[in-house]
């Protein structure tokens, strides 16, 4: 469904659910009640670096999330986009992994009606999946097109960094499957984490830094050419959507 078609609908949608009378609140209760989950870790900062020199494009942090997160078929909180640069004979592949960059100033929070966005302590930004209804706001509010709603929870989905394995001291699942080590995730307050080491070291970019979002999803060796082509969910889903059609014409021998 075209973005803007979708907007649209939801937002009538949500109309309609405010005139029925239902209240909310931008309180949210799950945070208020001050429960760890929600409140994250404090003096803690946590951001992400994939350093795409050593991104070989395998798509293993790709899969491991739709595992360790249970996304829907068709659906992806994290991909890996792949392009041709440079200007014949010259040209190579890149790769592009992408997902929700845990925005300094989050653009999705200030839109949501229900208080069900929110960031952390700890800076990862998250929704909570009992309070959303589905509206639809941030999903438009994201620069990055990183935010969908789930087919079967009705509800929005994205990203978040695994926070319930951060939260039990473990990798995200992303980063922990990683064979190349491209994904590095730390915490920007510790001066001897090896993501603030690598970003004192190396140059690094973000992903549309006109935006203003300030992404704390961070990239060494990211090309010029990239740094503002983000791919849209909609986009993977027509790509996925072709690509299986294909598959289907082959095995029909179309």
């Amino acid at each position: 469904m075209n973005k803007r078609r979708f907007f649209l609908k939801q937002g009538a949608a949500s109309i309609a659910l405010l005139s029925s009378g239902k209240a909310f609140s931008l309180k949210n209760p799950s945070r208020n009640a001050k429960n760890p989950e929600a409140l994250g870790q404090k003096d803690k900062k946590f951001a992400m670096l994939i350093d795409l020199r050593k991104c070989v494009g395998c798509h293993a942090c790709t899969a491991s999330c739709k595992v360790e997160n249970q996304v829907p078929k068709d659906q992806f909180r994290t991909n890996v986009a792949e392009f041709e640069i440079g200007t014949f004979p010259n040209v190579r592949k890149a790769f592009l992994p992408q997902l929700c960059n845990h925005c300094e100033n989050p653009p999705c929070v200030s839109v949501c009606p229900t208080g069900a966005t929110f960031k952390r302590l700890d800076g990862i930004v998250v929704v909570d999946n009992q309070t959303c209804w589905g509206c639809g706001y941030c999903v438009n509010a994201c620069p990055y097109d990183k935010r969908f709603i789930n087919s079967q929870t009705k509800v929005v989905d994205k990203c978040t960094f695994c926070a319930h394995r951060l939260d039990a001291g473990l990798l995200p699942a992303c980063v922990e499957t990683c064979v190349g080590g491209a994904r590095i995730i730390g915490n920007l307050n510790d001066k001897n984490s090896l993501i603030y080491q690598l970003l004192s070291q190396f140059p690094n970019f973000v992903l549309k830094q006109k935006s203003g979002t300030k992404p704390q999803v961070f990239y060494i060796g990211l090309n010029g050419e990239l740094s503002d082509n983000v791919i849209s969910m909609d986009d993977l889903d027509d790509a996925l959507k072709s690509k299986n059609e294909k598959l289907l014409w082959q095995s029909e021998g179309v």
